[in-house]
């Protein structure tokens, strides 16, 4: 192999021209986006576990993640569309609704109670993406105005919010939310099950490519050939079936479609998302970082309680703010990367 003599040996790297030190600090960059919250949530959970005793209980543990999963499914939609570029501010009150519909519907058995609150709010999310991808609307009016409409639908439904639908608790769908496997809640189950399923669809499916690609730049996938329009609508339909699911798991678990749940949701749902690596701007995430993000909040939000001193608002200030510090530095390290 030959090398141009203006070129000095030690600048380039093993089989290209790529400069060693540049090729290292943009794996470094890249490592510190794609795993930083996981290292700050082992810090975060070391840190907790010296300073309050009850922090690694099992019973601690488990309300964790129990908290967790219905978060986490509404986080698990929200990836797909925050990778292809978009927002969706009508998980919360998707959220809400499908626990209502689900209470309602465990009336008429388990199979109702899931696919009904399922297929309306994944239906919800196919107008959302319709809109968005045909019509070219931005994604913030219409899935904030997708958001008030479904408040309003939920208040129909339950006579202004006076209408409270219970669940049998000797329900097969009850059991979905209370009943434990191998010591471990079923939701917590579901929803890892789920995260396997979306990563799989995510990484490894031409789908999964199609919703990197149109992130990255939608004019060059359009040009590739990828259906931009088709992956956009795919994305809010699967983000509307996720927070209906999730809202119809939380009924399960309360035996009751309660209301007033989801509001607030769909920036947790957001703020866990990127504190999980994935950027804003599209076309960079991956679902376990999501996960992981969720975790670090509740786990924030558990230490907060544990002070017992400090009011439940300074978990949204100490949200807000390390959401603030993770954008800044995705921001950076996404320049650092591009200079390199």
């Amino acid at each position: 192999m030959t090398t141009d003599v203006d070129t000095p040996a030690s600048t380039l790297a093993a089989g290209g021209g790529e400069p060693l030190g540049a090729g290292r600090s943009e794996r470094l960059s890249a490592l510190a986006q794609q795993h930083g919250a996981l290292v700050t949530l082992i810090v975060a959970m070391a840190a907790a576990s010296i300073g309050f005793d009850t922090f690694l209980t099992a019973d601690n543990l488990e309300n964790m993640a129990l908290s967790s999963a219905f978060l986490a499914v509404v986080a698990l939609g929200m990836t797909f569309v925050i990778v292809t570029g978009g927002i969706d501010l009508s998980v919360g009150s998707l959220f809400a609704l499908g626990g209502v519909l689900a209470a309602w519907g465990s009336r008429y058995g388990t199979v109702v109670a899931l696919l009904l609150p399922s297929a309306v709010c994944a239906l919800i999310g196919l107008v959302n993406g319709v809109l968005i991808a045909w019509s070219r609307l931005a994604p913030f009016i219409v899935t904030l105005a997708s958001m008030l409409g479904a408040r309003g639908l939920l208040l129909a439904v339950t006579d202004e919010g006076s209408k409270t639908y219970l669940v049998d608790k000797d329900s097969v769908f009850a059991a979905l939310g209370q009943g434990t496997l191998l010591g471990v809640g079923v939701p917590v189950w579901i929803t890892l099950a789920l995260f396997v399923l979306g990563a799989v669809v995510l990484r490894r499916t031409r789908f999964g490519q199609f919703v990197y690609a149109v992130g990255g730049n939608e004019d060059a996938a359009a040009l590739m050939g990828a259906p931009v329009a088709r992956t956009k609508i795919s994305v809010y339909t699967l983000s509307g079936l996720c927070a209906g699911l999730a809202g119809a798991l939380n009924a399960a678990w309360l035996v009751s479609g309660v209301t007033i749940l989801g509001s607030g949701m769909e920036l947790e749902a957001i703020s866990a998302v990127v504190i999980g690596g994935t950027l804003l701007t599209g076309g960079f995430g991956y679902l376990s970082g999501s996960l992981v993000g969720v975790l670090l909040l509740k786990v924030i939000q558990n230490v907060i309680n544990q002070i017992g001193s400090l009011d439940s608002a300074y978990q949204q200030v100490v949200s807000g703010a390390f959401l603030a510090v993770v954008v800044i530095a995705q921001t950076w390290l996404g320049r650092r990367r591009r200079v390199l």
